[in-house]
């Protein structure tokens, strides 16, 4: 084969790659669509929804403000595409999965699954984790330090920017078993080192939960804690890796 015909074959082969990225970037964006499509008539439900960790902690006669004239209207609508980012999530990373795979050793491809499915499981997690234990418990909190005399009436999109920051802080940080897991499957430490190096971790755990989370020690602690917990789940799945033989054959075609 002479060199201008194998320039051409891997210009041909660059572009069927783009095709196929687009092909699977819209399908995402499908997912997103159909999924914001089916929520927006709930997104004052789904606002009220979310606000009851909050309006629950309220005193009597408190409730969220509208600050903002057009507030009642875009406030709603970001929620519900948020919430429907989160759920077609599974859809968008098997896109991405599905484009990255053919290129992919068969040991990578069988953890990648594994490690692609437990991701999006605890990203979950952690966002329940926060809604059903970690908002009532910040709420009640500040409710009860709340100055006398002060009535604590929050902005409706201030009160969905915390609310989103609490969510996704503890469901990217609920991810720390997969990222061990993948830090060892790449060779980069072994889990040995990451349990000689648990006490920086422990400190590590407490001052991301500290920039993370609100200036108040519920969240912090309540973020810290399941961090630490999370990592020895790591150490734990991480030593599976570590026996596991590596598959060393190219790529499947």
């Amino acid at each position: 084969m002479s060199a201008a015909d194998q320039d051409q074959g891997d210009e041909a082969s660059f572009f069927s790659h783009l095709v196929e990225l687009r092909a699977r970037l819209m399908k995402a964006v499908l997912a997103i669509g159909a999924v914001l499509l089916c929520l927006l008539p709930f997104a004052n439900k789904l606002y009220a929804w979310l606000a009851e960790p909050l309006l629950r902690n309220l005193p009597a006669g408190g409730q969220l403000v509208a600050i903002e004239v057009a507030s009642p209207f875009f406030t709603p609508l970001k929620l519900a595409f948020c919430t429907a980012l989160v759920v077609a999530m599974p859809v968008v990373l098997y896109q991405l999965w599905a484009f990255v795979a053919p290129g992919l050793y068969r040991h990578e491809k069988r953890l990648g699954m594994p490690l692609l499915v437990s991701s999006v499981v605890l990203f979950y997690l952690g966002g329940a984790f926060a809604y059903f234990l970690v908002l009532p418990m910040v709420f009640s909190f500040l409710a009860k330090i709340t100055p006398q005399g002060v009535a604590m009436m929050t902005d409706i999109g201030k009160y969905l920017d915390f609310v989103l920051v609490i969510f996704f802080a503890f469901g990217l940080c609920f991810e720390v078993p997969v990222a061990v897991v993948i830090l060892v499957a790449l060779g980069w430490v072994t889990p040995k080192q990451l349990t000689e190096s648990r006490g920086y971790v422990v400190v590590g755990a407490f001052v991301i939960a500290a920039i993370l989370t609100p200036p108040d020690v519920v969240s912090q602690v309540m973020l810290a804690i399941p961090m630490c917990l999370l990592y020895e789940v790591g150490i734990v799945a991480a030593r599976t890796v570590a026996t596991r033989p590596a598959d060393l054959e190219s790529p499947d075609a």
